[in-house]
């Protein structure tokens, strides 16, 4: 199987309490070739920031914690990462404390879509250089990824997969041959406040198997890595 990239895709967390307007910016920023986590609250958000971030959309009126602290919190443990601040507020004051928190860019609601993408990818540019959005698809030999309709297809035609076994399988193929635990693919799946066991990945990589390997007819694509997880075979 001939894997042409490989690739790291910018992890963005994106902490809003506002369902419609988190989804909405979630949306937008995958269609950009980011890997989105979606959170509510400001201890989750800063659980998501520790765990695996590249920058943190972070809405100033968060429950639990709000925006501030946690910036403030980010700030003192990862000095270096991105943040932008989400706002409906629109004083002075409340800029000038983002700001002064080390925020890298202060967005006020109502806002565009299309100019807070264009934020990110300014801000990702000058903090992460290197992690810019990447290709729109993933060749996998007779297999190609396509990142922004989250589909796969074998052959040209499109196999049907359930939305967490697309993500799934879309984070074995970008780490394409290293061993992935059951707990990185919970955390990067379903997310770290998950609270079911972590055996439900065996149960979609079974699904995955039976799709990819079986009907696709592909041979031995995802290996198992006992008493630790699983990969993606390079052929």
């Amino acid at each position: 199987m001939g894997f042409l990239v490989k690739v790291s895709i910018p992890t963005i967390v994106v902490a809003e309490d506002d369902r419609a307007i988190g989804e909405l910016v979630a949306h937008h920023l995958t269609r950009e070739g980011y890997f989105v986590r979606l959170v509510a609250d400001g201890r989750t958000a800063l659980q998501a920031a520790r765990a695996s971030a590249d920058l943190v959309l972070l809405d100033v009126g968060l429950p639990g914690l709000d925006g501030f602290e946690v910036a403030r919190t980010l700030r003192r443990e990862r000095r270096s990462l991105p943040i932008i601040m989400l706002t409906a507020r629109t004083e002075e004051i409340d800029r000038i404390i983002g700001f002064e928190l080390g925020a890298d860019d202060y967005v006020c609601k109502p806002f565009s879509p299309r100019e807070l993408v264009a934020r990110v990818r300014a801000v990702v540019r000058r903090s992460c250089g290197a992690l810019e959005p990447i290709s729109p698809t993933l060749h996998l030999d007779r297999l190609v990824l396509y990142r922004e309709t989250r589909e796969v297809r074998v052959d040209g035609d499109v196999i049907s997969l359930r939305p967490r076994e697309y993500r799934l399988f879309a984070e074995l193929a970008e780490n394409a041959g290293i061993p992935l635990s059951r707990e990185h693919l919970i955390e990067r799946v379903w997310g770290a406040d998950y609270p079911g066991e972590d055996r439900t990945v065996d149960v979609h990589i079974r699904r995955l198997r039976m799709r990819l390997e079986g009907d696709c007819k592909l041979g031995r694509l995802i290996e198992t890595v006992r008493g630790f997880g699983y990969k993606l075979v390079k052929r």
